[in-house]
């Protein structure tokens, strides 16, 4: 029986001899990068040429799958056009209006916008609110209380926006988490009882930029020229593209039953990685990094290591954020770093593997450095001295078992 622990013991150390001894696999990319067929391309190429050199074709790779601008080349000089009718403060359910009549106590007070759309003032018929300005409300409040034999001629008549409401709203296309929701809501802390007291109340929480953050932000492939707002039955097309040419684009007042649409062009856009009114609000990194596998969360300290990253970063800012790389480097110059991310288009998970060493001393990385993407997952691997060392724990585990054993 000692004899066939020993041959055990004897593969064991052919098994770890041979481990630490064979090169590391070449770094790539499991998905197809060189046909342009991956989401953000990460490709370089030898110079067609005389091969002196080697050439950056990811820009152009990504620009080739590119559908045209749905809402034209740009914007022009006087900006993007929007609809008049989407302009200025608009009314929807649940907001809450101040109404006041000159000399008349019968109608003033506050009233909240009905589930139907409407403004129900006593002793007149109900009042279509839902889309409209409050300055129309106003006026069709004084036409009213004429036609219903209350006055003689328009009295002098106030409405306005007390308290703006939370609206529920609908977002799909190219975001990160398509789905329906609620936005413009206020904490009680958060609430500023002089300004909720004063008239003329207004606030930036149901914007379109606040639902398409709040959708995890739109995708690098998204056509924000043609940003489609379905209202009543009724399409409109927005370009939003301002918000990352620095130029003003208007950021209109969304309303319950808002429908928000963003197409696609269907190609990775570089400069939409970045910060931005509608980009993700940054990317969390969760830390694991270890040498030895953890028995239980507590040790490991799972879920309490979390790093924040910036939208934009990439994957050699992560490494080093998540504390891969340093130490001595006779134990660190063959680390590696494994990237799980997902195409957002099609679902199909990507795994892209890279040499520590390498992405640090190439000034050129940029074609297989790719950019994180929310939810991306990075697996640290320690190099062949560390796995050298962690077999020849596991053969002394072993050894140890085989001499115990009769």
């Amino acid at each position: 029986m000692f004899l066939v622990n020993n041959r055990l013991l004897g593969s064991v150390l052919g098994f770890a001899f041979v481990v630490g001894c064979t090169p590391a696999p070449t770094p790539e990319n499991i998905a197809p990068v060189e046909s342009g067929g991956a989401y953000q391309a990460q490709y370089r190429d030898l110079a067609p040429i005389d091969g002196s050199g080697e050439f950056l074709f990811s820009a152009q790779m990504n620009a080739e799958k590119c559908r045209p601008f749905a809402g034209g080349k740009g914007f022009g000089k006087a900006g993007p056009r929007v609809p008049s009718i989407l302009l200025g403060e608009r009314l929807s359910r649940d907001d809450l209006v101040d109404v006041r009549v000159a000399d008349d106590e019968t109608f003033n007070g506050q009233y909240v916008i009905s589930r139907d759309g409407k403004l129900k003032l006593p002793f007149l018929p109900a009042i279509t609110a839902q889309g409209r300005q409050p300055e129309d409300v106003q006026a069709e409040v004084a036409r009213l209380l004429v036609r219903e034999g209350f006055y003689d001629e328009r009295p002098r008549i106030s409405l306005r926006l007390a308290d703006f409401a939370r609206v529920n709203v609908a977002v799909s296309g190219a975001v990160f988490e398509p789905h329906s929701i609620v936005i413009g809501g206020r904490s009680a802390t958060d609430i500023d009882i002089m300004r909720q007291q004063a008239l003329g109340a207004s606030t930036e929480a149901r914007n379109l930029s606040v639902a398409l953050r709040s959708v995890g932000g739109v995708r690098p492939d998204a056509d924000l020229s043609a940003v489609e707002l379905h209202r009543g039955g009724k399409k409109y097309v927005l370009d939003m593209r301002g918000v990352f040419e620095g130029r003003h684009a208007t950021d209109i007042i969304l309303l319950t039953g808002d429908e928000i649409v963003v197409p696609s062009r269907l190609c990775f856009q570089d400069d939409l990685m970045r910060p931005g009114p509608v980009s993700p609000p940054g990317i969390s990194l969760y830390l694991s990094n270890l040498t030895q596998t953890a028995l239980a969360n507590a040790p490991s300290a799972i879920g309490r290591d979390v790093r924040e990253v910036p939208y934009g970063a990439r994957f050699m800012q992560a490494v080093v954020d998540t504390n891969c790389v340093g130490g001595a480097k006779a134990s660190s110059a063959h680390r590696w770093a494994i990237l799980f991310t997902r195409d957002p288009m099609t679902g199909v998970s990507i795994v892209i593997e890279r040499n520590i060493e390498e992405m640090l001393r190439r000034a050129d990385r940029d074609d297989y450095d790719p950019y994180l993407l929310p939810g991306d997952a990075i697996a640290c691997y320690d190099s062949r001295i560390t796995n050298l060392a962690e077999a020849a724990r596991v053969i002394g585990a072993v050894a140890g078992a085989a001499a115990v054993l009769p």
